[in-house]
């Protein structure tokens, strides 16, 4: 039987194309290998931040409500958080070229539907599809680089890749939002549809240019621990949306359902021969608080993402176009700085970079909360500032997070700490937008007074021009609402730097076994 790679023309054996330094792909196919990875994760990469620019424009043809705006964006975060350990397991067993098809494939299948979506319900279903495939589709496209290239050649081919993802992230919302200031509210579904020609050469690259690779070892999917995840992530993200909009006995009840059904997914991952999350990695008190760490930043970087361009766009007018700019640092100072601050980090230690990292972006945020709240509407000099501080603060934290996370655990057990650590962040985002919205909705509504049946909820553009008054105290309470958001966010940045400084290694050693189970030894 012929593969897919030998089917076009020239194409030499399976078995004769096969090299000899361990690898699935000959080396004249790697750069197909590196060109679809490339691609597909920078459709995951590019939809989180072109859909936060494009939410107001959404909310307006949709005539979407704020908790819908939040579940356009949670039902793919549930999805993608809740099955991303699930999706990388699937690559070792079924083969990594095959699965990372089939997750482009219903990613972009997914992302026609959103395309085509008549109202917010509709279009938030199809984003919770759009989640699983990006599950699959996120873990796969660096795990197929590791096994198409040698280990002499790994570290070339995995930077070319981070910096051409960086690249395609920082320019994603920059043209998408021009793109957005150019046309009608309707042009946001052109985002998803852009997906079709970019996964669509992913996926031919992959299926006519690269062989097949082998599944790995025989292992079972925990499809009941992904159910559980799911479920529990759900349960908590729905009742931290409500808060503020529902009875606090209904959020609470969901809140508390979802806590319910976590205890049970950490019973079930613990009688499992092959669980999804491997319990035992928390032992390590440097593992348990990088992630702990993870999960504030994460928190709260997700939180000023969703959220300022909300502000920007339908409290103070500006331009999809110039909005898309925040994002600009964030990815450029990654992309830059990334490399020396991991070299800084084998020197003198993680620790030291995660709390200077996370301080530098807690002074950015708080310097939201003050302009904002001061009522300063100065996006050049004031916003844009402040996000390049909080670009140069997160590049001092990334680097020296994955680096404490892998130092933490064996080497046997990288990969599993890297899949958990990326959950965790991706969790993170979830429950940011999920809880930060009722944050943003009970302070806007509390300086409303008697307009409060005049003007739009928080982040929602009014449909026509509104009395002056109206208008002034809508802005003014928009505000208010962003600044309490970022002043919470400031404070989980502050919190991120504490548990660093408490839980990760000083110097450059590893915690032993010993450290594990007498935490004072590793001071």
């Amino acid at each position: 039987m012929r593969s897919p790679c030998e089917a076009h023309e020239g194409a030499v054996p399976q078995t004769a194309a096969r090299p000899e330094d361990g690898t699935f792909c000959p080396r004249e196919r790697r750069r197909y290998v590196l060109v679809a990875a490339i691609l597909a994760s920078s459709l995951g990469f590019i939809d989180g931040s072109v859909v936060a620019i494009a939410i107001p424009a959404m909310r307006s043809d949709l005539g979407a409500s704020l908790i819908e705006a939040q579940w356009i964006s949670n039902a793919y975060a549930l999805t993608l958080s809740a099955l991303i350990l699930a999706g990388g397991a699937a690559g070792d067993k079924f083969g990594l070229r095959r699965t990372l098809i089939v997750g482009i494939a219903l990613f972009i299948g997914a992302s026609m539907v959103c395309a085509v979506a008549p109202d917010a319900l509709f279009l938030i279903v199809a984003r919770a599809v759009q989640g699983v495939g990006a599950a699959i589709m996120v873990p796969g496209s660096l795990a197929i680089i590791a096994k198409a290239y040698p280990k002499k050649e790994r570290g070339r081919a995995i930077g070319i890749w981070a910096a051409a993802s960086a690249l395609t992230t920082a320019l994603g919302p920059v043209i998408g939002g021009v793109l957005l200031s150019s046309f009608e509210d309707s042009v946001w579904r052109w985002i998803f549809a852009v997906n079709l020609p970019l996964g669509g050469l992913a996926i031919y690259f992959l299926a006519a240019k690269v062989p097949a690779d082998a599944p790995g070892e025989t292992r079972t999917l925990d499809l009941g621990g992904a159910a559980l995840a799911t479920v529990s992530l759900g349960a908590l993200a729905y009742g931290f949306t409500v808060f503020g909009t529902a009875s606090l006995l209904h959020s609470a009840a969901w809140v508390a359902a979802g806590f319910v059904v976590l205890a049970a997914f950490l019973v079930w991952e613990r009688r499992q021969k092959e669980p999804m999350v491997d319990l035992g990695l928390f032992a390590s008190r440097s593992f348990s608080g990088a992630n702990v760490s993870t999960f504030f930043l994460y928190f709260a970087l997700s939180a000023i993402l969703f959220y300022l361009p909300m502000l920007l766009i339908a409290g103070w007018g500006l331009s999809e176009a110039a909005t898309g700019f925040i994002f600009l640092p964030l990815s450029l100072a990654i992309a830059l700085l990334s490399g020396p601050v991991g070299k800084a980090s084998d020197s003198i230690g993680p620790r030291l970079p995660i709390v200077a990292g996370s301080l530098v972006v807690a002074a950015a945020f708080a310097g939201l909360a003050l302009l904002t709240g001061g009522g300063i509407h100065s996006f050049w000099f004031g916003i844009f500032p402040l996000m390049a501080l909080m670009g140069l603060g997160m590049a001092l934290v990334v680097s020296p997070l994955s680096t404490a996370i892998m130092t933490a655990v064996e080497d046997s057990e990288t990969g599993s700490a890297s899949g958990i650590n990326n959950a965790v962040a991706r969790m993170a985002g979830l429950f940011a937008v999920a809880a930060m919205g009722g944050v943003a909705a009970l302070r806007y509504a509390s300086l409303l007074g008697e307009t409060a049946g005049v003007v739009p909820s928080f982040g929602e553009e009014p449909a026509s021009a509104l009395p002056a008054d109206a208008e002034s105290i809508r802005l003014a309470a928009s505000d208010a609402a962003f600044a309490a958001v970022s002043w919470v966010t400031a404070a989980l940045c502050v919190l991120s730097a504490l548990t660093a400084w408490m839980t990760v290694p000083g110097s450059g050693r590893t915690e032993s076994a010993e450290d594990a189970a007498n935490p004072a030894s590793a001071e």
